[in-house]
Formats: structure tokens, C-alpha cells, sequence
């Protein structure tokens, strides 16, 4: 990156960014050279100075070319994820105190809002090169679940998002970025930005095309850098599409990393980096590690004075950075990090030996007769039997003990008749007993076709 502290995204891209950033939606492709000579806005930038903006767009290559117009220009840029309910939107519109809209839908999709101002963004730049001189410090406000069902809005500024970019360096300037993720998300926005600060190009996916026809185009321009969740990453193996990629980097968060998932991407992709990255929207980018093992080592809490520091609370990796979020906004009460300035993420780590490894979230457990079972350290041990594609541990309601652990199980092939079936639910529960404590060894195995991955790029549970 140009410098240390970017007053604004397009102040931070060097003429060479500009000469050889390409961003490839499913819908069209535009270079930063022709933006540098016109506007996606249609020449109405200058109506957006200062304003609190809400990106509602349809496709991703319109939200991107937004963002890269509108920070440092606009007060607050607010991202909001595809398909956000209606009630929800008007939260945010009031929280946020939105008084411009951007969007490429038709106003009378967005018309319930009721946003005064609305300008239209499109992949056809037109207009004369505008007045792009940053007076702002923009805010950046996303989107991630709260409790009450409503969203809650995290802030953050170009230099907390870049924060881990800065640190890191960027790859060299022929890198073609892309991602399964979106990038309204924090996981998406972070792979955008090391694209474009790093020179390189990006495919953006499209929520309307198949997993194997997005895998087809990112081929087809050749992508060398390409990150997703855990679960994208075996809905994407599952294709045939997956051996029409030959990534140099290959990056997983998300969710939790666990060895089957990182021994198949080695087999798949054996000649690309295998990285598994650990972040969160308050938090920002804590590590990715290299190893090929799942889990994280433990000297990585040791580490004096390094940039990004970290503690395990209760059980619970907590974040200090120059990449945690701000605040949170419309949440005076709430505090996003404690008094030492970490943000607890809520994610749980166990230490064993010299390796932390993730077991769950702390809402996501399961209480079987008061003990408690973490669904991700299940699915991990049954993910391992060579004949699993991907699991889904969850709870059924037990008149005895509050609840059951069950575990839907997805095959790599379909399972014989019943005699085999039952065959191979032995084995799998076999696994378990061999690797858990009773309590969380499952009492039922269901194969299914197919999973449900939410919007998010993770697995659709049912207490998510």
C-alpha cells in the first residue's frame, strides 16, 4: 500500500492499481483506469458529499465500484448484505441516520425505504473524470447478527479494515483475487480491498449462478488467490468446475477450519498455499496460518510486540488490534471491547499440547442433562471418516436429559441399501466413542443429500 494510514480507497491506488485493476462481475467487467475518467454514479458523486449512504444493490460489481467512488467523499457508507428483510433495512436506515441511498434497482424496489436522495449506480461509466479529493473520514458500517434478530452495526474506518493488509503485505501485482464470499460481509470486503490496494484484479461471484459456472469464470481469468468458508470450500469440491482453477493461495474463514476439510484442499490443489484465516466484523483479522494442521499454535498469544494481540478469557479467543471495529452504532450500552481494549469474539479454543484448536461458539452449545456439547467438535471427528463429505451436528428435545445430540451426515457417494446404511452409522458412531466423551457422542446418524449454507457463506444452523 501507498501509505500507512489511507486517507481514502481512491487515493490509496497507485497508477499501477489503476492500470491493471480489472473487477469481473458475472454481469460485466470494468478496469479502475476507465472509473479514473468517469463515474459509476452518473456524474451525481458531489450530491453524496458528506451523507450517511446505504449501498442496497443487487450485484456486487455495482456495490464495488460504490465503495471505491464513494469513501472519503461520503460521511458513512453503510453495506448492506443481499436480501435483508424489509423491517430490518428500515432499522438500519434509522440507526445509521441514512439520508442518501445507492443503488441499481429500480426505485420502486427500494421505494418502502423511504430515502429522500437516491442515485443510481451502474457498470457503464460515463461523465467526465469527477472531483474525487477526500474531506472525509468515511465511516464503513457492516452488518453481522445480533441477538434480537435485528442486525447490529459495526463501524469501522479504511485504516481499521486495511489494518491486517497493511501488516501483511500484498501479493505481487499480477495476483487475480476471488472469493465465494460477498463482499458487502467483513470477509468479502477484506479480500476487495487486498485486491485492489495490492494492484491485482477481482472476480466477484453472483448469488444467480451455480457454484460450478462461478468456478468456470474465475478459470477463465485465470484467478491465482481465492478464499471462502469452510463449507464454500465443499460445495465447491463436490464440482467437477473444482480442477478448473490452479489457485496459488487458497484461504478458508469463516468457520471453523478442520483437518479433513484442509487435507482435501492439499489433494486438490496441491501446488497452491493453504491458509486458514481467523476473523471477525468487531474484531478484524486476528491470523492465518500455514501449516496445514487445523487449530493455531500457541505461540502465536505470545508474540511481543507485534501488531495484533490475543488472549484467551473464559475459554474465549479475545482481540486487540489496530483492526478492531470502532463501536457499534445506535448501541451506547454496549461495549465492543473491555477495558484493555479486547474484543471477545465468542469463539471458544481449547489448548492441547502447544496447539489451540476452535470448538464452537459459546451460543452455539448444546446441554445434554447439564453438560455441554460444542457442535463443531463433533462434526470435526466425524468429518474425518474417509466416507463424509460434511456434517451438521444439532440437538433434539429429550423429555429425560433437555436434549439429544443428533448428526445429519452428507456421503461422498450415496450410502448402500439399509443393511449398509446401518453398517456405516456404526462405524461413524465407532469414531465418536473412540474420540468424545459419551454425552457428545451423537444417538443418531441421518444421511442426507445436502446441506443448507445460509447467506453468510456458513452452515445454516438452526440456533444461528
Amino acid at each position: 500500500m501507498p501509505c500507512d494510514d489511507p486517507s481514502s480507497l481512491w487515493s490509496s491506488l497507485s497508477a499501477g492499481c489503476l492500470a491493471q485493476c480489472v473487477l469481473h462481475g458475472a454481469e460485466a467487467s470494468v478496469t479502475l483506469a476507465d472509473l479514473s475518467h468517469g463515474s459509476s454514479l452518473g456524474g451525481r458523486l458531489e450530491e453524496l458529499r458528506g451523507r450517511s449512504v446505504l449501498v442496497v444493490t443487487r450485484h456486487q460489481l455495482t456495490a464495488a465500484l460504490a465503495l471505491v467512488e464513494l469513501d472519503g467523499i461520503a460521511g458513512r457508507l453503510v453495506l448492506c448484505p443481499p436480501n435483508l428483510p424489509i423491517e430490518h433495512l428500515a432499522f438500519v436506515v434509522a440507526t445509521a441516520a441514512v439520508d442518501a441511498l445507492v443503488t441499481d434497482q429500480a426505485a420502486a424496489a427500494v421505494e418502502p425505504l423511504d430515502i429522500g436522495r437516491l442515485v443510481t449506480c451502474n457498470p457503464r461509466i460515463t461523465g467526465a473524470e469527477p472531483e474525487r479529493s477526500a474531506r472525509h473520514r468515511t465511516e464503513w458500517v457492516l452488518l453481522t447478527s445480533g441477538t434480537t434478530g435485528q442486525p447490529k452495526l459495526v463501524a469501522h474506518t479504511l485504516s481499521s479494515l486495511t489494518a491486517a493488509i497493511r501488516d501483511g503485505g500484498t501479493p505481487p501485482r499480477s495476483s487475480v483475487w476471488s472469493t465465494f464470499y460477498d463482499i458487502r460481509r467483513y470477509g468479502g470486503l477484506q479480500i476487495f480491498l487486498r485486491a485492489l490496494l495490492g494492484g491485482g484484479s477481482l472476480v466477484l461471484s453472483s448469488a444467480e449462478e451455480s457454484t460450478a459456472d462461478f468456478l468456470d469464470r474465475a478459470g477463465t481469468h485465470g484467478v491465482t488467490h481465492i478464499s471462502g468458508t469452510p463449507s464454500h470450500w465443499r460445495r465447491a469440491l463436490m464440482s467437477p468446475a473444482a480442477r478448473r482453477i490452479s489457485p496459488r493461495y487458497v484461504r478458508l474463514s469463516g468457520e471453523i477450519a478442520d483437518q479433513a476439510i484442509l487435507d482435501h484442499l492439499r489433494l486438490v490443489y496441491s501446488e497452491a498455499r493453504i491458509a486458514h484465516a481467523f476473523a471477525s466484523t468487531e474484531a478484524g483479522v486476528a491470523f492465518a496460518v500455514d501449516d496445514g494442521f487445523a487449530g493455531f499454535p500457541a505461540s502465536l498469544l505470545h508474540r511481543p510486540g507485534v501488531e495484533v494481540q490475543m488472549k484467551v478469557g473464559a475459554g474465549s479467543l479475545r482481540i486487540r488490534s489496530a483492526g478492531n471495529a470502532i463501536r457499534y452504532l445506535g448501541c451506547p450500552a454496549e461495549l465492543l471491547a473491555d477495558a484493555d481494549g479486547f474484543v471477545d469474539t465468542g469463539d471458544l479454543v481449547d489448548l492441547r499440547g502447544d496447539r489451540y484448536y476452535f470448538i464452537g461458539r459459546r451460543g452455539g452449545v448444546i446441554n445434554v442433562g447439564g453438560l455441554k456439547v460444542h457442535p463443531e467438535e463433533v462434526e470435526a471427528v466425524i468429518n474425518r471418516h474417509p466416507r463424509v463429505w460434511i456434517s451438521r451436528v444439532r440437538s433434539r428435545k429429550s423429555p429425560i436429559t433437555g436434549a439429544l445430540v443428533v448428526a445429519d451426515v452428507v456421503l461422498k457417494t450415496a450410502p448402500e441399501p439399509a443393511h449398509g446404511r446401518v453398517g456405516l452409522e456404526h462405524e461413524i458412531l465407532r469414531l465418536c466413542r473412540e474420540a468424545l466423551a459419551p454425552h457428545k457422542v451423537p444417538t443418531a446418524i441421518d444421511f442426507v443429500p445436502t446441506l443448507a449454507v445460509a447467506a453468510s457463506g456458513k452452515m445454516a444452523r438452526a440456533n444461528a
